[in-house]
């Protein structure tokens, strides 16, 4: 080596931290400090540069001779060693047979800041890399903000749908769901039995109680059809002392008239307000809708409410199934 080169080559590890200096045979005899954190703990001085690196394009080169001869052409290459960085390189040849060859990451360079540690200080000062790397990390600045805009608008959404469907003092469905819940069955074609519950004697509480004590009674009420219902069916308060449950998948009559039984044997215990015992009771109207040739919620709505109708003829306190004016049973424990 002339003494020019040893002048002007430590010059390179600050011009070119990627660069590596090769001797005749084709050995590391000088490294720049982003090329040498390529092998981490496995010094790179003295490895031959092909066991090192493997060159792909434009030929394969398995020893000096023929990497000399992609002298100032472009070059493709990968680490050999895992994770196979690829690699962009130009080589120069140095007189008495050694070459200097300058590497850049090109298109990989975000996995290879990843992989390798690397930081603005590893690139040439004119290496416009770190230009694209700060604007890659303003990108994702960007998008992770985008990202958790959107999660909070997509939340606030759900939240304002949710309570648009919600009835705020029982935490029940209320009429919007009911009617979006029933153009959903309509389609699917769903079978369930409908169920119009109206309180009995609940005028008596808010009468002598007081509101608050007809609100803490509707909110026990909505937790004890909760309780009898499953997870599935649908809940909805349409009114003040109304509600519509949806059984789905219910056609048979038996269980359903079982259901409505335990609905109201659970309404008439008496339910606790500052000591004092509030008493209702409910009166059920009931319709299936397998019984309609093509069933439609207004007209299952009509029959339920006559069906509730009957059942407070009927005494209050008892369910009574939508029959045709020309049908008459008579209830069973109230039902019929």
């Amino acid at each position: 080596m002339t003494e020019q080169e040893r002048t002007l080559l430590p010059l390179l590890a600050g011009l070119c931290p990627m660069h590596a200096v090769l001797n005749a045979q084709g050995h590391v005899v000088q490294a720049g400090p982003t090329f040498a954190k390529l092998f981490g703990a496995q010094p790179a001085l003295g490895m031959r540069f092909l066991d090192l690196i493997e060159l792909r394009r434009p030929h394969q080169a398995e020893d000096m001779v023929t990497l000399l001869a992609c002298a100032g052409a472009r070059l493709r290459l990968r680490l050999r060693a895992s994770p196979h960085t690829a690699l962009k390189g130009v080589l120069l040849a140095l007189p008495g047979g050694g070459a200097v060859v300058n590497l850049s990451f090109g298109f990989s360079v975000v996995e290879a800041v990843r992989d390798f540690g690397l930081t603005g200080a590893d690139f040439a000062a004119t290496d416009l890399t770190t230009e694209m790397l700060y604007l890659i990390e303003a990108k994702s600045a960007a998008m992770e903000a985008s990202r958790k805009l959107n999660l909070r608008l997509q939340g606030a959404r759900i939240a304002a749908e949710e309570q648009a469907f919600t009835d705020m003092l029982t935490g029940l469905r209320n009429r919007r769901a009911l009617d979006h819940v029933l153009d959903r069955l309509m389609q699917s074609e769903q079978d369930f039995a409908l169920l119009h519950l109206d309180l009995d004697f609940f005028k008596q509480v808010n009468d002598t109680l007081g509101h608050a004590a007809g609100d803490h009674v509707l909110q026990e009420v909505a937790q004890r059809l909760r309780d009898a219902v499953r997870a599935n069916d649908l809940i909805a308060r349409v009114g003040g002392d109304e509600f519509v449950i949806l059984l789905l998948g219910m056609t048979e009559r038996a269980p359903v008239r079982d259901l409505a039984e335990r609905m109201i044997a659970r309404l008439e215990e008496a339910v606790l307000y500052r000591a004092q015992e509030c008493r209702i009771s409910g009166s059920i109207g009931i319709t299936l809708s397998c019984a309609y040739d093509s069933p439609d919620p207004a007209r299952m709505m009509a029959d339920a409410d006559l069906a509730l109708y009957a059942a407070k003829g009927l005494g209050r306190g008892c369910a009574r199934f939508h029959e045709p004016p020309d049908k008459s049973v008579a209830p069973l424990r109230g039902i019929a």
